[in-house]
């Protein structure tokens, strides 16, 4: 299963005042790792999981979106991601940018490849809205009962 973000958050980058891991992981310092974390662990997905990025370099404050070009460029990165993943069984969108840049720049190709499904992303500013940490908990619950039975 590969989980695709929007983008690197800050504490990706080892370079910012308070530095983060360089990569990006659900056991970085920060709050969107630990929703993430906690609602892998809750459901018992510490296997077979992947996180990535539909734009996988770090743009700079979160508040920076990515742009259409660098959706489009990410995409063309997550598709050879995707082709050195021969196992890979399921697709996870988290959020609208993963989810637009796939329907933009993969989705609409002649892409063949594995089952993809969208979901909420791990942010706090998506999940403390009513009843999305519920709904996105429970997808993630049902994304690892999915990947047991395959």
């Amino acid at each position: 299963m590969l989980f695709v973000f929007e983008a690197p958050g800050p504490m990706t980058n080892a370079g910012n005042k308070r530095p983060g891991s360089g990569f990006i992981s659900v056991d970085n310092n920060d709050a969107t790792a630990a929703n993430m974390w906690n609602a892998r662990n809750e459901s018992g997905l510490h296997e077979g999981a992947l996180a990535w990025n539909i734009v996988p370099w770090y743009l700079g404050v979160a508040s920076r979106k990515p742009t259409n070009d660098e959706l489009r460029d990410g995409a063309s990165e997550l598709v050879d991601l995707i082709a050195l993943l021969p196992r890979l069984e399921l697709v996870v969108l988290g959020g609208l940018y993963a989810q637009k840049g796939w329907q933009r720049h993969i989705g609409a190709t002649t892409f063949v490849g594995p089952d993809v499904v969208d979901m909420w992303h791990p942010s706090p500013l998506s999940l403390n809205q009513p009843g999305r940490r519920e709904e996105f908990n429970e997808t993630v619950r049902l994304l690892a009962s999915r990947l047991d039975s395959i």
